[in-house]
């Protein structure tokens, strides 16, 4: 029997177990899963969000936050090169962490028993966030947000 389709849904109830949700996700291999940087759930939007003009952040705004991010980036590593295709040892180098966010990744690392991929993706999501923040360093709250990105890391 496959899950049936509303874990974590504020509209519907989920019908499946614990254990029919966890040989679903287990569908994944680990080694795969941490891989990808950024896990998000995306909920459906009610026909109240759906119908209502919300008024956030324009496309052409974001746009130009990249823009400056990736500028940053190239002023760094040259033309070619972003955060992404950093290696571990470039990675610590450039996102030297505070006590704080230490602590903080070290909490994250402990509790959802991450692999040292996953950690290496977390700093390298955390130093992009801290460039469309256009902040010279990672801090705590850049790496608060980059664990939030890993929502299939966490247990159910």
């Amino acid at each position: 029997m496959y899950p049936c389709g509303f874990f974590g849904s504020h509209s519907h109830e989920c019908r499946c177990t614990s254990t029919q949700i966890q040989r679903y996700r287990n569908k994944i291999s680990g080694p795969l899963l941490d891989r990808i940087d950024l896990h998000l759930e995306v909920n459906p939007l009610s026909q109240q969000e759906l119908m209502n003009k919300a008024n956030g952040e324009s496309s052409e705004s974001i746009r130009e936050r990249v823009e400056k991010a990736r500028a940053l980036q190239y002023q760094r590593f040259g033309e070619s090169r972003t955060n992404a295709s950093l290696n571990a040892k470039e990675l610590q180098e450039l996102c030297e962490l505070d006590s704080g966010s230490r602590a903080l990744l070290e909490q994250a690392i402990s509790s959802l028993d991450l692999s040292a991929r996953a950690y290496d993706r977390i700093l390298r999501v955390s130093r992009t966030i801290a460039d469309l923040e256009a902040s010279e360093t990672n801090q705590a709250q850049h790496i608060a947000e980059a664990i939030q990105y890993r929502t299939l890391d966490r247990k159910l």
